[in-house]
């Protein structure tokens, strides 16, 4: 038997796996709903994030619908194709938590190297941003950029093609489902004032306070998107596929 290439698994894939092999042994029947995000994270012992990035992609594969309020309900697949998630795709969650990292320096080295042209390029996807939100649009590419015009303040395509990655991976299935939950105007707005805090401290060539209001931005983006489904209930906008 040839050998098979092997890939590193995900946390989220593998707690999806158990749950999905539990759906399809009749563990959990169609109509029936999932034990609550905490206790699932109790019995796997995982973080209630993992869970929540599981959750997540057996609903983008159609196995599970989220019901904002109520809970995490099987689906009848009798009718349903399979939709699989790329092995490939990380955890948003977890990509939140690496750029905390990544990002944090590269903040901090921009306050020692940003020039003026770099903090007017902030400057202006900060503005676009704040054009877009007032328009009731995400402004996700005023948001790319001002990732992007930090970075290139380092001078170093490694970090530079590391973050736009980053950033890049958000247009997965898994991000983009997860951000239909819990991404509105008012948590942009919530955003593009944290921008502005790490735009200043790089302004003011203060190392540490750009590093900090880094890691501060990326921190409450974790909590955003950690919130309560009942939280996310209140929000203005359905998943991207039933948006009209």
């Amino acid at each position: 038997m040839p050998l098979q290439t092997v890939e590193p698994r995900r946390l989220y894939r593998q707690i999806a796996d158990q749950l999905r092999a539990l759906i399809a042994k009749g563990e959990f029947a169609a109509g029936a709903r999932l034990p609550a995000e905490r206790d699932l994270a109790k019995q796997l012992g995982v973080s209630r994030p993992s869970v929540r990035e599981a959750l997540i992609a057996l609903e983008v594969e159609g196995w599970v619908e989220v019901r904002t309020g109520s809970g995490v309900y099987v689906l009848d697949r009798s009718h349903r194709a399979a939709a699989p998630v790329a092995a490939t795709e990380w955890g948003p969650l977890e990509l939140i938590r690496a750029r905390r990292v990544v990002e944090g320096e590269t903040a901090a080295i921009a306050a020692g190297l940003a020039k003026r042209k770099d903090i007017e390029a902030m400057t202006r996807a900060i503005e676009r941003m704040r054009e877009l939100a007032d328009r009731n649009q995400m402004p996700l590419d005023g948001d790319r950029a001002f990732h992007l015009a930090i970075v290139e303040c380092c001078g170093n395509v490694v970090l530079a093609e590391t973050v736009q990655a980053f950033w890049d991976s958000r247009k997965g299935p898994i991000f983009t489902r997860l951000g239909g939950y819990f991404e509105t105007v008012k948590s942009w707005r919530s955003a593009i004032a944290e921008h502005e805090a790490i735009r200043d401290a790089i302004a003011a060539r203060d190392a540490d306070a750009a590093r900090s209001a880094m890691h501060a931005h990326m921190d409450k983006s974790h909590q955003r998107f950690s919130a309560s489904w009942r939280r996310a209930n209140l929000f203005t906008h359905p998943p991207p596929e039933t948006r009209k």
